[in-house]
């Protein structure tokens, strides 16, 4: 029996017989034989952001029932309560800003009202996160482990299978679940480095006394190089939570092969954060403007734009989970080309049944 060479067991839907909604071992979904018959017309190979893009959309268009089906039930509902921030008590986010307003005057930096707006929107994004957790451990993880399967079974020719991914899941949540709160963790220390460093910058050219004007500066030059540092830890971490749904890794592990994967791609995958990032926060303003805010009219206009802009923004988080998904993809492949491997599908399909188990 053939595996593929350091890729390690897998989840894939090629070939999956009945077999595997009676067989409680995780090992007979993992390991399959390969099936070069249906993937003999798609090669894997490295592709920039706009290909991933392509891919996206053409993979989105073969299994638009199950793409569909997950972004209704599981991301919706996830979208809906996030952009209207129903679960954020705006007493404790008031509470938090006066903390960050009276840290960042201590350090220095004038309260202008761009400090203060920024001070906000933090507070208001940490307590969305902590409130919203529930949702972003269950819904939320199980939609992105649902598009990987999905865009697994659609390199497979095969369309979305409910029953399928349910016996998958079950198996591998645990994993999934570990990686998830080693994202979560890794998240968090990065957004505190950022506010200790923007202190200690901001306190230590206070105390060589320049004026708050001039501070401003920095701190500025420290948020920029702090967004370029987290938006690979977001790309290391969303590439992390595929490779918990493909290969035998969780947690730590699953990090380190992310980063490890993403080395020579680390542009795509800045692209691909930069264009998510602007789909989402173009949606979010959308929302804050035209729902929350009510600026124009009797507010009639509430009782259709609010859906729609949850289907859109729904959407944008979907696109942003398949590219992820299929730029794991293309990091596997040009990790294979830059070490003049042969250039295969990465998940090239692999099926145990009883009948190869006694040929061997």
């Amino acid at each position: 029996m053939e595996t593929s060479s350091g890729l390690g067991p897998r989840i894939n839907s090629i070939g999956v017989n009945k077999e595997i909604y009676e067989d409680s071992d995780l090992q007979n979904f993992e390991l399959e034989l390969s099936d070069h018959s249906i993937r003999s017309d798609h090669q894997f190979r490295s592709m920039n952001a706009l290909e991933i893009l392509r891919e996206t959309v053409r993979i989105l268009r073969f299994n638009s029932l199950g793409f569909m089906g997950i972004a209704a039930l599981l991301i919706c509902p996830v979208s809906a309560v996030l952009l209207s921030n129903v679960l954020v008590d705006q007493s404790i986010v008031k509470r938090l800003t006066i903390r960050l307003l009276l840290v960042a005057k201590s350090g220095g930096l004038p309260l202008r009202p761009f400090i203060k707006q920024s001070c906000h929107k933090f507070s208001e994004m940490a307590v969305s996160a902590a409130m919203c957790f529930p949702l972003y451990i269950t819904l939320s993880l199980l939609s992105k482990a649902a598009v990987v399967y999905t865009v697994d079974c659609t390199y497979s020719r095969k369309k979305f299978d409910a029953l399928k991914f349910h016996v998958i899941v079950t198996k591998l949540w645990k994993r999934i679940v570990s990686t998830y709160l080693w994202v979560c963790m890794v998240i968090s220390g990065c957004l505190t480095l950022f506010l200790v460093l923007l202190v200690a910058v901001s306190s230590l050219f206070s105390i060589l006394g320049f004026p708050s004007d001039i501070i401003v500066y920095p701190a500025i030059m420290v948020g920029f190089v702090f967004s370029i540092i987290f938006a690979n830890a977001i790309i290391i971490c969303n590439i992390a939570i595929v490779i918990s749904v493909l290969e035998n890794v969780s947690g730590p592990q699953a990090l380190l092969r992310a980063g490890v994967l993403i080395r020579g791609q680390t542009q795509v995958g800045l692209l691909i954060f930069l264009g998510s990032t602007i789909g989402m926060a173009f949606v979010e303003g959308l929302f804050e403007h035209r729902v929350k805010t009510l600026s124009y009219g009797d507010g009639s206009s509430r009782i259709w734009e609010g859906p729609l802009l949850v289907l859109m923004y729904s959407f944008v988080v979907l696109i942003d989970s398949m590219m992820s998904a299929v730029f794991y993809f293309s990091c596997k492949s040009y990790r294979m080309e830059a070490s003049n491997g042969e250039c295969q599908s990465v998940l090239e399909a692999m099926t145990i049944t009883p009948r190869s188990v006694d040929n061997q």
